[in-house]
């Protein structure tokens, strides 16, 4: 996961100055982004489920060398619809970080466990995302379709390391069960499950507002702040490093330690809410302290609720429940961007506001979630005190 975030972090920031060489608008490279989402909004949750099957580690290997042919599709790309194609690629077989997850999740004891092992791979992702930026900024110096080389180069010795280095996990497969060749089962059996619904729905305005804000960042950075590549490159590592130290140092010693996860899901809320509204102030100050405030947000959340859903689902169907969670985010993804593209080039500020628009809207699900399930415990526990009489 280190290489594979090492190798996200490398090209994220500098995708926008490497399209905008093709002549495109800030909406094609917003619909880049859409283009790879789609793809593994229908790939996410057939590959959790495969894996849940055949097991983890050929699931895998098969994403990884997916990543690594659509990078050097867009590295070599002589026109707009190759970019297309190469993210299409990438997207037709996006399961390396919920797959991962997976992993992490089938060697858990309990609880307490499962939540920290999320935390480690939040952790791997913090500083693939501190070091993979900084080094494509260094890159892009050579020329802008030199990092997306060097992505697709480590991408390949990954798949190499994982086909020699990687163990299977999956002891608990679904051996006798069919797989539907349906893309849209997992989705349809997600709708159903409607225990998991608050815990879905705060999660899809979480990374609604996530992807969209990062679709147009480094155009937003460019033009309020002068960024070019580079500058931009070491604002995401900035990110990276406050992600690194949550999940890698306080996770543990503060926030699971000192707060549940009800306590912490609408603080990390609030957090990205006026995180992005200091961002909006334009104030290069106030902007410093948005980049600790979404940092800090968006790792602590992403494990309490990935841990939520994970601990709700049966053991021979956790690869299924974490795809649908990768796909849903890829759905955003989607859609996101798409509009943030647009919005940008209505005002650079309303991406943003929409974004904390959806985060307020979430904070509002997860509270109700929240007080019917102390209500629903409340009322429990005379019932079981008088069935023990």
């Amino acid at each position: 996961m280190l290489v594979d975030v090492i190798g996200f972090g490398i090209v994220i920031p500098i995708l926008p100055f490497y399209v905008t060489e093709f002549g495109a608008s800030p909406s094609t490279v917003t619909l880049l982004f859409a283009s790879f989402s789609f793809f593994a909004f229908v790939s996410s949750p057939m590959l959790g489920a495969l894996s849940d099957r055949i097991g983890r580690r050929p699931v895998l290997i098969v994403s990884i060398m997916s990543t690594a042919i659509g990078w050097f599709v867009f590295a070599g790309a002589r026109s707009i619809p190759f970019l297309f194609l190469g993210r299409i690629i990438d997207g037709a077989a996006a399961g390396n970080f919920s797959i991962a997850q997976s992993y992490l999740v089938d060697i858990s004891e309990d609880e307490k466990e499962r939540t920290a092992n999320l935390g480690i791979i939040g952790a791997i992702f913090g500083v693939g995302f501190m070091l993979g930026p900084i080094i494509g900024g260094a890159l892009a110096k050579v020329s802008h379709a030199f990092p997306f080389w060097c992505a697709a180069g480590l991408a390949t010795l990954n798949a190499i390391a994982a086909y020699f280095l990687l163990p299977e996990t999956n002891v608990k497969r679904k051996i006798g069960s069919r797989l539907s060749l349906n893309p849209f089962a997992p989705i349809q059996r997600a709708i159903r499950d409607v225990e998991l619904h608050p815990l879905y729905i705060t999660w899809i305005m979480f990374a609604v507002a996530n992807v969209s804000t990062q679709a147009v960042f480094a155009l937003f950075v460019a033009k309020n702040f002068g960024f070019d590549a580079f500058a931009t490159g070491l604002t995401f590592t900035a990110i990276g490093i406050v992600v690194a130290i949550n999940q890698t140092v306080l996770l543990k010693r503060l926030w699971l330690k000192r707060f549940n996860d009800a306590a912490l899901e609408k603080m990390m809320l609030w957090f990205l809410i006026v995180g992005l509204l200091l961002f909006v102030t334009k104030s290069i100050y106030l902007f410093a302290l948005s980049v600790l405030l979404n940092g800090t947000g968006q790792s602590v959340l992403r494990v309490v609720l990935t841990s939520q859903v994970a601990g709700a689902a049966d053991p021979q169907s956790k690869g299924e429940k974490l795809g649908i969670l990768s796909s849903f985010t890829a759905a955003s993804m989607v859609i996101g961007p798409i509009v943030a593209g647009i919005l940008f080039e209505v005002h650079d500020t309303l991406p943003y506001v929409a974004a904390a628009t959806c985060l307020a809207f979430g904070l509002i699900i997860a509270d109700r979630y929240q007080r019917n399930r102390a209500l629903n415990s409340d009322q429990a526990i005379p019932r079981e005190a008088q069935n023990t009489e």
